[in-house]
């Protein structure tokens, strides 16, 4: 079941601690997008040793992300029975964000208690901390393995403290960058990976319904993820409504993500003049819906990593991130299409008004971008 934080249910920890499979924690907490390019590495190692333990302490949110079972990873026990297996075995919830609103209250003393035990039970040979914060190092730390390795370059300098080794990677996008730290933690060569991810019966029937009732049809819609994680990545509002607007005048139907606790959607559908339509969805609907758009329009941020995941049609909307180390990571390029203006420059300092350089990237551009890529899709339909 998704609510299940063991995805394995005939591997559990006591079998393990019995036969001393290998046991490995990933750590990376979140947010969506940099869960997502950390699974490339994790489906190689799993690719590679099927049959290990593998773990990962995660914010529960995204937790649904690591739950899809396929055969693309296998296991055959010595009696000859062979089963499908999860790309991790057991998630941890690390419910950071949440910690950090009530840091000082019992309730949370409790819980990361509770979390440290249930952590230092699985007797985990290996922690390795794919985020390079200090709340991953935290975490991979009161895990307990008996070997804990992050990076050497971490997001946060105080979190190097806590590795037990640090290792260098020299790639430069994050996905490759976290193949080279798993892969020199496991001391193997890992190159990314497919990922499978999960499909919902409920999410997709959802879906279904919110396509009849828009009239939207499969493939010739367009989804806007407009919010960012700050405001510098975030393209205005208006922008987006007026894409929303052309690209309704040109015959397609447009979907607006509404992201809990923000009110951009509205601004984005006040904008389109009511061109586009806001929806509010789970982290399974927005598969669902993802899996049947024609294009996704967005930032750097979770929603555009998950249809590339996905490699479903994109524009990706760049500006103080660096496309060649944060862009969408595809097996097929030609679904992609980047863009950020040349007077753009990497600047990771959370400022809350938009990069001058993403306000370079005009209205017209985007439409053109999206067009092309909705209309390439409709001639492949047809073929």
């Amino acid at each position: 079941m998704a609510t299940e934080r063991t995805l394995s249910s005939s591997h559990d920890i006591a079998s393990h601690s019995a036969d001393r499979t290998k046991r490995v924690l990933i750590v990376r907490i979140g947010a969506m997008g940099d869960v997502l390019h950390a699974m490339p590495a994790v489906a190689a190692l799993r690719d590679l040793h099927p049959d290990w333990f593998i773990g990962w302490a995660i914010e529960p949110a995204w937790s649904v992300l690591l739950q899809a079972s396929t055969d693309h990873h296998r296991i055959t026990h010595k009696a000859g029975r062979s089963e499908s297996r999860p790309l991790v075995d057991r998630w941890h919830p690390f419910p950071a964000r949440g910690w950090k609103k009530r840091l000082f209250a019992l309730s949370t003393l409790k819980e990361i208690y509770s979390v440290s035990r249930e952590l230092r039970a699985c007797e985990y040979d290996l922690c390795v901390d794919m985020q390079g914060s200090l709340k991953s190092a935290t975490a991979g730390r009161i895990a307990g393995a008996h070997v804990f390795v992050g990076p050497a370059k971490a997001r946060e300098t105080a979190a190097r403290w806590l590795y037990g080794r640090q290792v260098t990677t020299t790639s430069t996008h994050v996905v490759e960058q976290g193949c080279e730290l798993l892969g020199a933690a496991v001391s193997e060569t890992l190159k990314p990976a497919a990922v499978t991810l999960p499909v919902n019966p409920q999410a997709e029937a959802w879906c279904d319904r919110l396509l009849t009732q828009t009239s939207s049809i499969e493939g010739k819609f367009a989804y806007l993820a407009p919010t960012a994680g700050w405001g510098a990545k975030q393209w205005p509002a208006e922008r987006y409504g007026a894409v929303a607007a052309a690209l309704g005048r040109a015959g397609y139907h447009v979907l607006v993500n509404e992201s809990p606790g923000h009110r951009f959607a509205d601004a984005v559908v006040e904008a389109s003049g009511d061109v586009a339509i806001s929806v509010p969805c789970s982290v399974e609907q927005m598969l669902a819906l993802m899996r049947r758009t024609g294009v996704v329009i967005a930032g750097d941020t979770g929603p555009l990593h998950l249809a590339a995941a996905l490699e479903r049609p994109l524009v990706g909307l760049y500006g103080p991130t660096d496309p060649a180390r944060n862009g969408p990571y595809m097996a097929d390029a030609s679904r992609a299409r980047v863009l950020r203006h040349e007077s753009s420059k990497t600047d990771h300092s959370r400022h809350a008004n938009t990069e001058s350089g993403l306000l370079q990237i005009t209205v017209e551009e985007v439409v053109e971008a999206a067009l092309e890529l909705l209309r390439t899709g409709q001639d492949k339909v047809k073929v």
